[in-house]
Parts: C-alpha cells; sequence; structure tokens
C-alpha cells in the first residue's frame, strides 16, 4: 500500500507564481511533484509515470484542465483529479463535466489545499484495501 504522504502528484497550473506556491506546499507536506504550466506539456507525463492525483487548474491555454481529466480519465483512469479554478462558473462546468472530482475554489489556504489532496488520496487508498 502507497502512503498518502509519498503520493505523486501531477500539478497542471499556468501562472508561474502560483504553480510554485503550490509545489512547494504540496512538496513540504511530502509529497511527490511534478509541475507543467499547461494541459499539453501534462500528456507526456501522464504517459510515461503514474500519478495518484490530477491538480490542475481549470482555465489553461491550449487545452482547459477539464480536457485534461478527460485525457486523464484515458490514460490512467486510476488517477484520481482535482480541479483548482478562480472562476464560479467554471465551478460548475467542473462538476457537471467531472462529477467525481474534488474542486477547490481559489483564493483558499494552502492547509486547506493540503487537507483535501490527502483527503482525495486517503479515499482512492481506502478504496484500494
Amino acid at each position: 500500500m502507497t502512503d498518502v504522504a509519498r503520493a505523486r502528484i501531477l500539478l497542471a497550473e499556468d501562472d508561474g507564481a502560483m504553480r510554485t506556491y503550490l509545489e512547494r506546499a504540496l512538496h513540504n507536506a511530502g509529497f511527490a511533484v511534478d509541475s507543467v504550466d499547461r494541459g499539453t506539456s501534462a500528456l507526456p507525463l501522464l504517459e510515461a509515470a503514474h500519478y495518484d492525483l490530477l491538480l490542475s487548474d481549470i482555465v489553461m491555454p491550449e487545452m482547459d484542465g477539464i480536457e485534461l481529466a478527460q485525457k486523464c480519465n484515458e490514460i490512467s483512469p486510476e488517477t484520481k483529479v482535482m480541479f483548482i479554478t478562480g472562476f464560479a462558473a467554471v465551478t460548475l462546468k467542473a462538476s457537471r463535466e467531472q462529477p467525481q472530482a474534488k474542486v477547490l475554489s481559489k483564493p483558499f489556504h494552502l492547509k486547506d489545499l493540503v487537507m483535501e489532496v490527502e483527503r482525495v488520496l486517503g479515499d482512492r487508498l481506502s478504496a484500494s484495501l
């Protein structure tokens, strides 16, 4: 069984400062994190390695987070998906198109992000027992 703190996360966030901030917080919480600045950059990583969680902004250039999540579901169906967004209308669309995915609205505290990631990964680990 994989320990939640050893879980691998793929972070897709187009805002450089936010990406660095989130990556650092998740790394400090004990997660292994790879990060990219767009959905199209995430696809090759999803194909090449196993990730326990895809943490994706919804609004990104080239490929939005919802489309990325759909591709992730095809490539790696066991990977959990969690969205982050600053747009309420986008949250509703994500909830409709990816009902199993958690949506965390910006702004949020890093402790809340880490807690939600641990909860999502904990649910995944419980299901695999």
